[in-house]
């Protein structure tokens, strides 16, 4: 067996996401009577490294706020207005249903929908002007149809020769309210249809447009018509819509409704309520053991109507207050609609703040709407393939963390700064051992104890592994 280059040191830095350096030294007068190129051994360590730290944190988990260290899907907040002030991960996307359940008439799956999708928080107006209105949301249309997003409500209005997105004063959109022309969002809208050929999207028109065949002008510049189920394909009569296997192959993926009668003769475009029973949106229908019908709606019950959905925010959106009610509340409003709606669960969930929650939130609404709807289990993700209707694989659960820091972690900066504070990521750990087991059966190789230096980083210490 040929003698390897004696390792004298290996430095080793780890970043939170990243292998910033791999030194190895060897000693300048070993013989080398073999030759062993130390770039396997690197790429090696990389893929260990990889391995090891690709078990993201969980929800629930504890996290670091300024840091992404939580699972796909997931993100680091917390709910103070719920007096849960432990930062832990927190849910951002629903399962898609089509992916666990497939084939199903299209009223019975469950989409999560966005109030008032156009109202970014921090948005500037497209006119130049500083927004006054209220924002409902904290993130893009793209990014929320990127999180699974299915619903988008528009409000439109006739402003500035155009259709636009928009809040009002007294029915009238201003410089100050207007948000951007609808074409940009409509836009957004095809370009994810475009790249997502098996995605369907439901869009909600709160309409003031009062231009001729405005809808039309606005979903024909924005090339969104070739993609509209037309008003043929939508029973009136309470049966099964089309299954979304038939509305992807004949390219029917966008469902439009307004909120306009006539726009039904006028532009083929679906009068909502001739489909669809909603309940009371803002504060009156967050009433706790309520569902009533909005005034334009059907009862809740009414079965000629085969699409249900739930509105669940207040009437002024308060990004500190959303994470609350995006949480338990959501969910027993959502048991308390399905007792009014007849027993059936809702096709579409509208919120506020779709990203905020102390859990699950609205995703897990969803999932657990689709998951009854679909199979008849308390989440989409219990769905087993090919089943009969309620057989169901449920995971056992971990009892969830406490919901506020225990007291030794909310130390002052000056103790968290310090490396003997802070434990040892379990990641870290795995590649000490890796890493010291690869040297080991290299041979040849003096092998002694690792030293941790932590350096710096006030997030997540750096580590030196250092054999001697």
């Amino acid at each position: 067996m040929q003698c390897k280059p004696r390792v004298d040191a290996l430095t080793w830095k780890i970043a939170p996401s990243k292998i910033e350096n791999i030194e190895m030294h060897t000693t300048e007068n070993s013989p080398r009577r073999g030759h062993l190129g130390f770039q396997p051994v690197k790429l090696f360590l990389i893929a260990a490294f990889f391995l090891s730290y690709s078990s993201s944190l969980k929800i629930g988990e504890t996290c670091r706020t300024s840091s992404t260290d939580c699972d796909a899907g997931l993100t680091c907040g917390i709910c103070a207005a719920n007096n849960n002030t432990r930062p832990r991960c927190i849910r951002t996307q629903p399962i898609i249903p089509t992916t666990k359940v497939k084939g199903l008439p299209f009223n019975r799956y469950s989409w999560l929908t966005t109030h008032n999708s156009f109202a970014r928080v921090g948005s500037e107006s497209s006119m130049g002007s500083l927004i006054l209105a209220p924002s409902n949301q904290d993130d893009s249309v793209t990014d929320q149809l990127n999180n699974g997003v299915r619903g988008l409500m528009l409000d439109m209005y006739d402003f500035n020769n155009e259709i636009w997105l928009c809040h009002s004063f007294g029915g009238k959109c201003y410089n100050v309210t207007a948000f951007q022309p609808a074409t940009v969002v409509l836009r957004e809208i095809e370009v994810f249809l475009e790249q997502n050929p098996t995605e369907i999207i439901t869009i909600f028109i709160e309409d003031y447009v009062t231009s001729p065949y405005g809808l039309t002008k606005v979903f024909n510049e924005s090339g969104l018509s070739k993609y509209m189920l037309p008003l043929s394909k939508m029973p009136k009569d309470g049966k099964d819509w089309p299954t979304v296997t038939r509305m992807v192959k004949k390219n029917h993926r966008l469902v439009v409704f307004t909120s306009k009668s006539s726009k039904q003769a006028s532009e083929n475009i679906a009068y909502l309520w001739d489909y669809v029973v909603e309940n009371q949106y803002g504060k009156n229908g967050m009433i706790a053991g309520s569902c009533p019908q909005r005034p334009e709606s059907s009862p809740m019950n009414t079965a000629s109507k085969s699409l249900v959905l739930m509105n669940y925010f207040p009437t002024n959106p308060n990004v500190s207050t959303a994470c609350v009610d995006n949480s338990y509340n959501l969910i027993s409003m959502m048991q308390t609609c399905y007792d009014a709606d007849g027993k059936r669960w809702p096709n579409f969930i509208a919120v506020d703040f779709y990203t905020l929650s102390d859990g699950g939130g609205a995703p897990e609404a969803v999932d657990r709407a689709n998951g009854l709807l679909a199979c008849g289990c308390d989440s989409i993700a219990y769905c087993r393939v090919n089943a009969t209707f309620g057989t169901c694989n449920v995971p056992v659960l971990a009892p969830p963390p406490p919901a506020q820091l225990p007291p030794i972690e909310r130390m002052d900066e000056h103790s968290k700064s310090s490396p003997m504070s802070r434990p040892l990521n379990p990641h870290q750990f795995i590649l000490a051992i890796l890493t010291k087991s690869l040297l080991m059966w290299l041979g040849c190789v003096d092998v002694g104890k690792p030293h941790l230096v932590f350096t710096g980083d006030e997030q997540l210490p750096n580590v030196f592994f250092h054999y001697y």
